[in-house]
């Protein structure tokens, strides 16, 4: 589903990834941890095509990403790849439905077809009685489930969650795990989840350590 291959980054003078390799299968929960510096925000964001990397090849579902030219690539990722990020990244002025909405407005759908879409999902992850609401009238937890809505928008096959834990409290973070699983059990999507956290971390199939720009 997802190979990187000998991903080298540098800003500047200082080399973050040197030579990181990594095999997700279909449907497979990844954690990928390490200290602060170390590269896995880096790593993600290059593999989520935020970023592109100074050598190295990255596979999704048969496609070589950076081959790609930007708007090609723009689009594929609107398609092929949901976000969730620490702090949610919802437009403050849009309800919860609306944000849902966005990457399907992105690709250009039919408002209709994306309202009825986003008002399902959000029903799904158990927000039924939050769709008029703005993202100041909702709690940590509930903010995050937008965001998982919102990813799940355009039935991407890859779900990267960048320390996606890290503004919640502990309720709300047990939350957040039923969540992921439930997202890869009830859709099947692929997750590469960045974290310092070791409960959310002990969710995956698999944990990866980064130590000094290389998979340990």
């Amino acid at each position: 589903m997802i190979e990187v291959q000998d991903i080298h980054k540098s800003f500047g003078e200082l080399e973050v990834l040197k030579g990181v390799n990594l095999r997700v299968e279909e449907g497979e929960i990844v954690a990928i941890v390490g200290k602060s510096g170390a590269g896995k925000t880096t790593l993600l964001q290059i593999i989520g095509t935020l970023d592109r990397p100074n050598s190295g090849q990255v596979v999704i579902d048969g496609t070589d990403v950076f081959s790609l030219d930007e708007k090609a690539l723009a689009q594929w990722r609107n398609r092929h790849i949901g976000f969730i990020f620490q702090f949610h990244q919802l437009l403050p002025e849009f309800t919860a439905l609306e944000n849902v909405m966005i990457p399907g407005m992105i690709a250009g759908e039919k408002q209709a077809e994306l309202r009825e879409r986003a008002k399902k999902l959000l029903c799904e992850l158990g927000l039924a009685e939050r769709l008029e609401h703005k993202p100041n009238q909702l709690s940590g937890g509930e903010k995050q489930r937008v965001a998982a809505a919102r990813a799940l928008m355009m039935s991407p096959k890859v779900i990267l969650a960048d320390e996606p834990s890290g503004s919640l409290d502990e309720q709300n973070k047990q939350e957040l795990h039923r969540l992921l699983q439930h997202l890869r059990d009830q859709y099947r999507q692929t997750i590469i989840i960045v974290t310092h956290d070791k409960e959310l971390a002990a969710i995956a199939d698999r944990v990866l350590e980064i130590r000094d720009g290389r998979m340990a």
